[in-house]
């Protein structure tokens, strides 16, 4: 059986081998500090780990800039994020830390984005797993829209490519062509295999074969779902049978 990520958590060693603010994050909650703020001296860290640490530094720092209650951020999260009951005191000492430490988002976001600068679908996991969160209480406010866009920036994403991301959480331009990144020039034939390459890069498959963490085969299935959604919209509307 594999280990669970909160089980990781407990092991000695973790904050060190994470190493940045994250390892410092998550070094603090286990009661100590002794990490190494400028690297990774243990090899490659755990991808899962840093996945998911990822997601609660930015989340947290997310309720810090638009002043929501954080105990109800924390219920957000853990709609995206499996927390097994007795865990739920480690993440919200994991939360109330982030938000308190003198690391800005900036730092954290830049973890992430050095960690998997040669993943850019996972950095979309992670900016996928922001909006879902920001969402949970059903609507993206105009300062988690923001600040996601600075994470977006910070993770090296084009606008068009943001509004890409975005446009499968929030209503831009109700536009199912941007959430398919396709043009309407394109034909009927160039459309159906563009989709088809969609759904085979964005399966949930691929993120249980690259060892991603229950959360992420969530937020790609959510994902998938939407872009289904899209093609069935165009679908109808050209009479693609």
């Amino acid at each position: 059986m594999i280990q669970s990520i909160w089980g990781k958590l407990g092991g000695a060693g973790i904050g060190l081998a994470l190493g940045g603010p994250i390892g410092a994050l998550l070094g603090g909650v286990a009661g100590h500090m002794l990490v190494d703020r400028e690297g990774a001296p243990f090899g490659r860290p755990p991808r899962d780990v840093l996945f998911t640490m990822g997601l609660v530094a930015l989340s947290a720092k997310m309720a810090k800039a638009d002043g929501i209650v954080v105990d109800r951020e924390i219920k957000a999260f853990e709609q995206v994020v499996e927390v097994p009951a007795e865990e739920h005191d480690r993440v919200s000492r994991l939360f109330r830390l982030a938000m308190e430490t003198t690391d800005g988002f900036e730092a954290y976001a830049q973890q992430i984005a050095d960690a998997f600068k040669d993943e850019p679908a996972l950095l979309e996991d992670v900016l996928d797993g922001l909006f879902h969160i920001a969402k949970a209480d059903e609507a993206v406010h105009e300062a988690e829209f923001a600040y996601v866009k600075d994470v977006a920036t910070i993770f090296s994403f084009s606008q068009q490519d943001f509004e890409r991301i975005a446009a499968r959480h929030v209503r831009l331009a109700d536009d199912p062509y941007l959430i398919l990144n396709a043009s309407r020039d394109m034909s009927d034939d160039e459309l159906k295999r563009h989709y088809r390459k969609l759904v085979a890069e964005n399966h949930p498959d691929r993120e249980i074969a690259r060892g991603l963490p229950p959360e992420a085969v969530k937020i790609a299935t959510e994902r998938l779902a939407t872009i289904n959604a899209a093609w069935e919209r165009i679908a109808a509307e050209r009479k693609i049978g």
